[in-house]
């Protein structure tokens, strides 16, 4: 007698993400984006105090200058750097005809670009918020 118990039905690999590089970087550009779009957003608002008070301006561009800023600055290189970076994928994916073929491949190869391209990143905005803590 056939168990009562349904049996799962897999589906072929490839034909949702369920967790594989497709989603993941997915994910990733639109945090990036959303991430990206809200700091325009400060921006506009804290240039635009200019117009309103050039006093207020300085301060607020002075509470920017300090380590926390400094690692939060960071990870906006680090947002813009990938988003960028995955949209050309995103692009290449799109437009040419062995793009989806080679998705998780250029995946991987923008990921060690975004790397290459982090560690000067890191280097010299960290090294900037620690001179600022720990003097010259």
């Amino acid at each position: 007698m056939p168990s009562a118990a349904p049996t799962a039905r897999r589906l072929p690999a490839g034909t949702l993400y369920r967790g594989r590089e497709g989603m993941w970087s997915w994910v990733a550009h639109r945090v990036t984006g959303v991430l990206i779009f809200f700091f325009l957003f400060v921006h506009v608002l804290d240039t635009a105090l200019i117009r309103v008070s050039p006093d207020a301006y300085n301060r607020v561009i002075a509470e920017y200058k300090n380590p926390v800023m400094s690692v939060m600055e960071l990870g906006l290189t680090a947002a813009i750097g990938f988003h960028a970076l995955n949209g050309v994928r995103i692009v290449l994916v799109d437009f040419w005809s062995k793009g989806t073929r080679y998705q998780a491949v250029m995946l991987r190869v923008i990921v060690v670009l975004w790397l290459a391209l982090m560690v000067p990143s890191v280097y010299y905005l960290l090294h900037h918020a620690f001179l600022v803590v720990f003097g010259s």
